[in-house]
């Protein structure tokens, strides 16, 4: 039988379809729907994981079974298979071999950078800065699509408030409103204003929901919140992303008030699907179909396909469930078959987006791929990247910026000379040791005649430990020789460049830790440092926020630089010399030690705030009760100086707003960056409120001596919440609203909304 789609015969199978101009993708799909098997069907629902890449537990599949399903048309989508040649020949097996030649979608988890490796999400988070963040995502998409991927599995936006997790490092930190800034602004790097170019992948929101909340910080766990919390806190950055168009979603590991999410009808189906009307895909995260069996959610596969499509989940990867059960459990009554048709529609129809149909191999242009993955130009906005999520924490007596002709310094630490560590966990096709490192940067901008004098002083970890397997259970320890040199050159140096904080491998998936300080190698050099020389300048390499308590009570400068991926030395170099005044804020709360974890700042108040006079308050008696670095907090090389604080009106009705002004001042003698925030407390609600909430921020350049008046708007959709009502509202009262350079700011007005 010779099929005919569209006009053209089965040997062009569902490609170059477009005779018809006025068929919309809707109807496209349709047509195809109606061609398919029920195998071919839930083939389009089935994931496999390419050879070489692993991104969670072997399957222990057979490679060649894998290949023969490949051929029939019965894989919708492969990840990690990356390069044109590798997904060349994935594609090849369906064109040249399927009944309908349905193209593969290639998805890969790019999360900072394919192979120009940007500053890991949390560190990028630190710059604040939307726009630098989306054209970072999109210099990804366009490396990634040159390699003949079509999809990533990111951003993550779980808002995170616990340091110990590890997966941290892949998300913007623990505010919602931060988070669903920069998750908007990531999706559209990504996906840009048009799928169907070459230069644009598919994004995917994840983890759908609460994954960021996992009890104790460790990763998988359940995930014990109420309704309004999941509303006010969890959900907010995932429906901003699919107003903004994400074209799908990854469910999460975690159980969500006993429920898995990977099999929670209620927020998957109910609530993104119906309720929200988004119209992209669904895929499972890693196995998390099959997982539903060990959560005890599920007796078996079957019992778990079962409830995963009646769920939402529209792609199961790697759990290799849907083959082997949907057509059973439709044959045997348990599910429609219109489920299936629902899940196959929405991944055709990316596939439609994509142009994928009208040339499967338009990804796979191996001179692209040469010209666009890791460029000169990718390399010097790397550089830019990293730069701005540079966050000065401590200056005490303007140690830096250092001059460039300064006679000489002492490069010590096991990450100063690390030219691995700075690209980070998630790492897609970053090659390893590939990084400036720090020693690098700095030998590369600093004078001829300086004397530079680099020393390790110990080991991070013990050197026979594997990358994927670093605890802090198992430590370096200090080697006295190592620690010798490293004193002497500290002695017989002006200034000490002290590179300390976390391996690469130490923040990412399955990496939770219950201590979140310095190894104890690393505290032994920094003390034994400090006792010879005080003009030390921390250079904080790590993936979470850290107990820097020590350090900082005893050390004058550190610069927060976390894994700032490719040009991570340079980018730090152009700090430490002043060629760039540093801008960042942090997007997450530093606390004093992992024992005040989960820490945020947006907590609610309770009955006794530990700010009372009494001493039965709610806090620890024997540690801090506040942050050691604030949420928003930052410093610069100038001054900022915030005055005139006013509102245009100070009573308004639900549906009115207000003006809100600040004149911002540049007070001191250097061009900088700030960060102006704006936080509102609602005082009295139908359910308690936090204390403070981030409502907006706008990141501007002053130069020394100049003053700018910043103007925010604040109207019923910045002070709505999921309140007692169950649903979304602004509630007549009275609010309190700070402006200034953190979340501690004591700045501060008030207004009154009256019904």
């Amino acid at each position: 039988m010779l099929l005919t789609v569209f006009g053209c015969s089965n040997n062009q199978g569902l490609t170059q379809n477009k005779n018809d101009v006025n068929k919309t993708i809707d109807q496209r799909v349709d047509s195809v729907l109606a061609l398919m098997t029920i195998k071919e069907k839930i083939g389009q629902m089935v994931q496999y994981s390419g050879r070489n890449i692993k991104t969670g537990p072997d399957s222990n599949t057979n490679e060649k079974e894998k290949i023969e399903k490949i051929k029939n048309g019965m894989v919708g989508s492969m990840l990690s298979v990356v390069s044109v040649k590798n997904t060349s020949e994935f594609q090849h097996l369906v064109m040249d071999n399927s009944r309908l030649k349905i193209p593969l979608l290639f998805g890969y988890d790019v999360i900072h950078g394919y192979k120009t490796i940007f500053p890991i999400p949390l560190g990028e988070s630190a710059s604040w800065d939307l726009e630098l963040i989306k054209k970072s995502a999109s210099i990804a998409a366009k490396e990634t699509a040159a390699s003949g991927v079509h999809w990533t599995f990111a951003p993550m936006i779980d808002v995170s408030r616990d340091a110990r997790w590890g997966r941290i490092m892949e998300g913007a930190g623990e505010d919602p409103y931060l988070v669903s800034q920069i998750g908007v602004a990531r999706v559209q790097g990504f996906q840009g204003n048009d799928l169907s170019l070459d230069n644009t992948i598919a994004a995917c929101a994840k983890h759908f929901a609460g994954y960021g909340l996992a009890e104790g910080g460790r990763d998988y766990n359940s995930v014990n919140i109420g309704e309004y919390e999941l509303n006010n806190d969890v959900l907010p950055p995932f429906k901003a992303v699919a107003n903004a168009g994400v074209a799908t979603f990854m469910n999460a590991f975690n159980t969500l008030d006993g429920i898995p999410a990977t099999g929670h009808k209620g927020i998957q189906r109910d609530l993104l699907k119906d309720k929200w009307n988004w119209g992209g895909f669904i895929v499972s995260d890693w196995g998390s179909i099959g997982e539903l069996v060990p959560h005890g959610f599920a007796k078996d596969k079957y019992q778990a396909s079962e409830i995963a499509i009646k769920a939402g989940s529209d792609m199961d990867m790697e759990s290799y469930a849907y083959e082997d059960n949907l057509e059973p459990l439709v044959n045997d009554g348990k599910i429609n078959i219109a489920l299936i048709d629902d899940a196959v529609k929405r991944i055709l129809k990316l596939k439609f987006q994509l142009g994928l149909f009208d040339d499967p191999y338009k990804y796979c242009d191996e001179k692209r791929e040469e010209k666009d993955v890791y460029s000169i130009e990718n390399q010097n906005f790397a550089r830019e990247v990293a730069k701005k999520s540079i966050v000065l924490l401590k200056n005490e007596n303007q140690l830096l910026p250092l001059k460039k002709d300064i006679k000489s310094i002492a490069i010590i630490g096991p990450l100063a000379n690390d030219k691995n560590a700075p690209i980070g966990n998630w790492r897609a096709q970053g090659v390893a040791n590939s990084a400036v490192s720090l020693l690098e940067g700095i030998k590369s901008t600093a004078s001829p005649n300086t004397k530079i004098v680099y020393e390790k002083g110990c080991d991070l970890i013990p050197n026979n430990y594997k990358e994927n397997k670093i605890t802090t259970s198992k430590q370096a320890t200090t080697d006295d020789a190592n620690l010798q040199r490293a004193i002497n050159a500290a002695k017989n140096a002006e200034v000490v460049l002290l590179a300390i904080g976390e391996n690469a491998f130490q923040t990412g998936e399955a990496k939770s830790q219950a201590e979140i300080g310095f190894t104890k190698a690393q505290l032994e050099l920094l003390k034994a440092i400090y006792k010879v020389n005080n003009n030390i300048i921390i250079i904080l390499m790590n993936g979470r926020p850290m107990d820097i308590t020590w350090a900082s009570q005893n050390v004058p400068t550190i610069l927060e630089c976390w894994h700032l991926g490719s040009q991570a030395g340079n980018a730090i170099a152009d700090v430490v010399f002043g060629d760039y005044n540093p801008s960042g804020k942090l997007p997450v709360s530093f606390p004093y030690n992992s024992n005040q974890e989960p820490f945020y700042y947006n907590h609610q108040n309770t009955g006794r705030p530990n700010n009372s006079h009494s001493r039965f308050y709610s806090g620890y008696t024997d540690k801090p009760n506040e942050a050691l670095y604030p949420f928003g907090y930052g410093l610069s090389y100038t001054i900022f100086e915030y005055k005139n604080l006013r509102l245009d009106k100070t009573d308004i009705k639900k549906d009115d707003s207000i003006k809100l002004s600040i004149d911002v001042s540049n007070t001191g003698n250097m061009d900088g960056e700030e960060v102006v925030q704006l936080y509102i407390h609602d005082l009295v609600g139908s359910l308690t409120r936090p204390v403070k909430e981030l409502k907006g921020f706008e990141k501007i350049m002053l130069k020394a001596g100049e003053t700018k008046t910043i103007n925010f708007n604040i109207d019923d959709k910045l002070l709505q919440f999921y309140t007692v009502n169950k649903k979304w509202e602004v509630e007549p009262g009275d609010f309190e609203v700070y402006v200034g350079g953190n979340s501690s700011t004591t700045l501060k007005t008030a207004f009154t909304i009256t019904n």
